[in-house]
Order: C-alpha cells, then structure tokens, then sequence
C-alpha cells in the first residue's frame, strides 16, 4: 500500500519514477480506509533528499500511511528552500493546534553532534517534541543524532567524541532475532554510518529498559529499543542512498576539513566509484516490521485514544 502525500512534493514523482506505490493525499481521500498516520520530525539540512530516502522505505510496507512532515520552529533551514518549507511542513504548535494524534513518529539525525546537546539551538523544542509524544504518539523511532538525544533524554546516556569520524558502510551481528524488529533479519547485515559521536554502548546494554538489537565491532550499536517498543533508535543512516556518503566526503573536502574516505564503501577500493546497495533489504524490513508489529499490530483502531 502507498504512503499518502501531495503530489507537489518533489519525492513523489522521484518515486513514482522508481515504481515505488505513491498515492495523492486527493485519491486517498476517496478510499474506505483507516490509514496509519505518520509524522517526520526531519532535521537534517537537506529535507528534500531525506524525505524521499524515508518515504520509499515506509511506502515498501504493505499499509497505507499519511504522512505529516515536521520542522522546527526555533531554527530555519539555510539548506532547503523556504517555500518548500512553508508549503509541506508544519510546526509542533501546528499539529497541537489540530489536536492531531499519530500512529508513529520518526525523528531524524542532524549535523548538531559536535555540540552538548543542551546547546543544540532547538534542544527545548526537540525535548518539547519528546514530552509531545509520550501522550500522543504510540511508537517513535530515533535516527542517528536523534537517537542518541534520545537515549540521553529518556535513560540519561550521554555521547562521547571519537577520534575520527566514522563514516563507511559497515557489518552488524543480530543478538537477539526474536525480537520484532529483527524479525526476518539475516545473522549479519551492511548498514551506513555517518557521525562524529557514538552514544555510551556500555551504558545501553546496562540499562534494563533498553534492549541492543544489532552492533558492529567497528561501528557500535546499530538499533536497539525500550521494552514496549516503543521507542526504536536506529544509530546509523539505513535510509541513505548509495551515492550519499560520497556526497558528504566531497562536502566535507570542500571545506577543507582533514577527513578520510568512508571506510568499506568504494567499490574496488578507488574513491568516487559509487558502491552497489548492500543495505536496503534489511532497512527496509526494518522499517516494515516497526510498522508492523510496533504501530500497526499495537495502536488503537481509535488513534484519539493513545495516551
């Protein structure tokens, strides 16, 4: 089934072109059904490219979901244009305005880990976001940055700094495949990294509300979540395309920045040659069984009753 969005958004003719199941919020309209209603908080610079990355791994899931995307209030985009903004996103003031509940919520990562989170310009409406969600929203899943804020908001683990930064495409080791969120899952899968900061790993296999689902000797925890599901934070960049990590290693060159190249990622080892997905699959299936069996399967039929 697709997900629902206005056919003015630049992703859906990028997936309409790629076959992916897109539907207009007019056509939906029409159709006897109690779709999921998703929100995106996106923070990342730019939305455009991360809307559509998102969007083709919800809509790769067999129920229909609206979609609400989400920007900050406190802090403008200096990377996407204004109009866009103005035109297919909403404030959290907005949404509470509308009194509008959600089936689930993704928060993405941001180019903020470099920074104490306390002093991220948007930290209290991010927290503002959180403490929203707890009433009105059934499960959150938490990208990269997002996930570790939220692992220091809800359970007090902090970040730390690595050396260098880690970026490249690298293996992860299922511990634990009954889980619903790695239901399906091969013993090992490929996932992409892109930080600068990793969340204590100690700290999250210590903490009895939380659960480590998958990590990588290299790379630390990929995923893991709180008991009820829900709550799912994803430490790494599933979502990305094959090209993206070369585009933020040039972006990272022109600004004269002393950085390696993403590690395991060229394909034969030379720099610029764009490497096959070997991480989609797996994605995808993530994001389908969070939808699955953590909001579909768990949710009220009457969204107004989450609480």
């Amino acid at each position: 089934m697709p997900v629902n969005i206005s056919s003015r958004l630049p992703a859906f003719g990028a997936l309409e072109r790629e076959n992916v199941f897109v539907m207009s919020t007019d056509r939906a309209s029409m159709q006897d059904i109690r779709p999921l209603e998703i929100a995106i908080l996106n923070l990342m610079p730019n939305k455009i490219d991360t809307e559509t990355q998102l969007l083709r791994l919800i809509a790769n899931s067999p129920l229909q979901s609206n979609i609400v995307l989400l920007r900050t209030q406190s802090y403008d985009s200096k990377n996407t244009p204004q109009e866009h903004l103005h035109s297919f996103y909403h404030t959290l003031d907005e949404v509470k305005k509308s009194g509008a509940k959600f089936d689930g919520l993704v928060i993405t990562g941001a180019p903020v880990e470099m920074l104490d989170f306390k002093k991220v310009a948007y930290w209290q409406e991010l927290i503002g976001v959180m403490e929203w969600a707890e009433h009105n929203v059934y499960s959150t899943m938490y990208i990269c940055w997002a996930a570790q804020a939220g692992v220091f908001y809800r359970y007090g683990i902090d970040k730390k700094t690595l050396p260098r930064k880690l970026s490249g495409i690298f293996t992860h080791r299922v511990l634990d495949k009954t889980n619903p969120l790695t239901r399906g899952f091969d013993d090992a899968f490929c996932a992409p990294h892109s930080r600068y900061t990793e969340s204590d790993s100690d700290a999250m296999h210590s903490t009895p509300e939380l659960k480590v689902l998958a990590e990588s000797d290299e790379a630390g925890v990929y995923l893991s979540c709180s008991k009820d599901l829900r709550h799912v934070f994803v430490f790494g960049h599933g979502e990305y395309d094959a090209e993206t990590l070369h585009n933020e290693y040039k972006r990272d060159l022109d600004r004269g920045l002393d950085i390696a190249p993403p590690q395991h990622y060229y394909a034969g080892g030379q720099i610029g040659n764009i490497p096959p997905m070997t991480w989609r699959a797996h994605e995808s299936l993530l994001v389908g069984n969070w939808l699955n069996y953590c909001v579909y399967q768990a949710t009220p039929y009457d969204i107004k009753s989450i609480e």
